[in-house]
């Protein structure tokens, strides 16, 4: 049996009907974008239901949580079916510029995290102006939940805001633990570290010379998005957001930790803080802290969310 395999066989017991396919049609809906149109996925759970506006991660990850780096969970759509399945509409959208809202901006454009927050903007008017809800829940993962929190602080109509394995700190200190922590990273860390040092200066550095396996992430367009996301501290975004805030975190993150939902529950000592010990960054169950593993639940789209997310959220969207 493979470890894949063994993962999936280890988790049909957990399966829970929250983790089922959702008896929803799924819709098309667009929002305007610059350029083009921004597009995205609706499960309408009937008039009058909460609407979620779900918000993906770093990368090309698309609206299902699917990535062409590998990334094939499924955990957005999972996300969404569940919530479903509790009355609770959603919209689960691709970034400008990526998959269904590629042609929402030039072909040579450049992306800032306030162009995503401008989005965000464009998405709550389509779905109010679509439902006839009043206002609308963010539920950000990852880089999504620095996003809603940048959204939230001028967005008007915004019923609340859930954050899902959010980054507690800037960007760049973020990517230099993450780097750090990896036994396996030890041999590019003379490339990326000083790579890193200049971006947190607000420097572009040359990379021409770095390790061919990490120079694609550090190109110079990579690297001025970076600086750019460097600028949002998400404790502070937080502090500075009065509206209902969730953190959910997985004890299993490799990519974010406790350590970040702790900074973002401190900054807002009234947030709901949900912690799922053994949930993984991409909102799945691993049976041990074994990396390898972990990795592996990364390309099984079968293995269900893990329980009590979906209970956490659609608890604090209909409180």
């Amino acid at each position: 049996m493979t470890i894949g395999a063994a993962i999936t066989a280890a988790m049909i017991a957990v399966a829970s009907p929250s983790t089922q396919e959702a008896r929803v049609a799924e819709v098309a809906i667009e929002a305007k974008g610059p350029i083009g149109p921004l597009s995205g996925t609706m499960l309408a759970a009937g008039e009058g239901a909460p609407v979620v506006l779900i918000i993906p991660g770093s990368g090309p990850t698309d609206r299902d949580g699917n990535s062409p780096m590998g990334v094939k969970a499924g955990y957005l759509k999972l996300l969404a079916q569940g919530l479903a399945e509790k009355g609770i509409g959603s919209v689960r959208i691709d970034k400008r510029g990526m998959f269904g809202s590629k042609g929402a901006v030039a072909a040579d454009g450049e992306v800032r995290i306030a162009d995503y927050v401008s989005d965000v903007g464009s998405w709550v008017q389509a779905v109010r102006t679509r439902t006839g809800v009043d206002c609308v829940w963010l539920a950000g993962h990852s880089e999504g939940a620095l996003v809603a929190l940048a959204a939230a602080q001028a967005q008007q109509h915004l019923c609340g805001v859930v954050l899902i394995a959010s980054p507690g700190r800037p960007m760049i200190p973020l990517m230099r633990e993450q780097f750090q922590k990896n036994p396996g990273n030890a041999p590019i860390l003379p490339d990326v570290l000083p790579v890193l040092d200049a971006m947190e200066r607000g420097e572009v550095a040359d990379t021409s010379k770095m390790d061919t396996r990490v120079a694609p992430i550090f190109s110079p367009v990579n690297q001025r998005y970076l600086i750019d996301a460097n600028r949002y501290d998400p404790a502070k975004l937080a502090a500075t957001y009065r509206g209902p805030l969730l953190i959910v975190q997985g004890g299993r993150d490799l990519q974010t930790t406790m350590d970040d939902a702790n900074a973002i529950a401190a900054a807002r000592a009234d947030a709901a803080l949900k912690v799922l010990p053994e949930m993984n960054h991409v909102l799945k169950v691993v049976p041990a802290d074994n990396p390898v593993v972990n990795m592996m639940s990364y390309s099984h789209p079968d293995l269900p969310l893990a329980p009590g997310l979906v209970d956490a959220v659609a608890a604090f969207v209909t409180q």
